[in-house]
């Protein structure tokens, strides 16, 4: 479905000196697949996800949606942030049923469809509500369904867990697992959270400190559905944690030197990077 090929992406910076955020990164994901990727801060997890989405263009490199480049914004595409931006003067079936208003849609085939969503992720019985009586995880199940009501292909989730509570993750991670086994929809989700890239994907994706690129993609192999509460205790879990992590803390040490404005080369248990 997607195709990331040889991409690289440069920012202007100051006194003439270009940030490279991206460079010569390439992936394939295919359709239904389950993705996601971590890396340390500023690694360009999030410029992947904008490029992939269309948001902003590659300096080099092609990326393809099902075959076509990707030249712009494409509504088969939907995109989930950490920030749920509900409109706070619109109720709960407003704020999920807007996408389809802007689509054209008739009221009430739009509302049907907004409380349909908001059941299929419990929160009927919220759709007059406004959202400053939701809570944080409440807010953030509106953002998704929000997207999932104009029925995309793709769903590319940056963070959309960040600000949660431990307790309200879980529960989030676990509901998202339900929607993409009864939607089949491609997810690609970025994450700082090593524990939660394994416990969702298929496979993971690990990215190296600035500029980034892939060094690693690992395959879960976990059976499906998963017990997101307690997987972290089977011992296939541990060893890719652990297997993962070992490389991830060479790269966040790696970050932090090239952060302090030092030469980062070989940072943790010895190894030269």
């Amino acid at each position: 479905m997607f195709e990331v090929v040889e991409v690289s992406k440069r920012f202007a910076g100051r006194a003439d000196r270009p940030i490279v955020a991206v460079e010569k990164t390439s992936l394939s994901i295919a359709a239904g697949e389950f993705v996601t990727i971590v890396g340390p801060s500023g690694c360009g997890k999030s410029t992947l996800l904008n490029m992939m989405s269309g948001l902003t263009l590659p300096t080099a490199g092609t990326l393809r949606f099902n075959g076509a480049n990707i030249n712009g914004v494409n509504p088969h595409i939907g995109y989930i942030t950490q920030q749920d931006n509900l409109m706070p003067w619109r109720t709960l079936r407003d704020n999920v049923a807007f996408p389809l208003e802007i689509a054209g849609i008739p009221k009430s085939e739009r509302l049907t469809k907004a409380d349909k969503w908001l059941s299929q992720v419990g929160l009927d019985g919220f759709e007059d509500a406004y959202p400053h009586e939701l809570s944080g995880g409440m807010r953030q199940r509106a953002n998704i369904v929000r997207t999932l009501v104009y029925e995309p292909d793709v769903l590319l989730m940056d963070e959309p867990f960040g600000p949660l509570d431990a307790q309200t993750r879980l529960v989030m991670q676990h509901d998202l697992l339900d929607l993409w086994r009864s939607t089949s929809k491609t997810i690609v989700f970025v994450t700082h959270d090593l524990t939660e890239a394994i416990a969702l994907a298929d496979r993971v994706v690990l990215m190296s400190a600035r500029p980034g690129r892939i060094v690693s993609v690992d395959r879960v192999e976990m059976a499906r559905p998963r017990d997101i509460f307690h997987m972290h205790d089977h011992p296939f879990f541990r060893e890719l944690y652990d297997k993962i992590w070992r490389e991830l803390e060479t790269q966040v040490q790696m970050a932090r030197n090239v952060s302090h404005g030092t030469k980062a080369i070989g940072a943790v248990n010895g190894k030269h990077k």
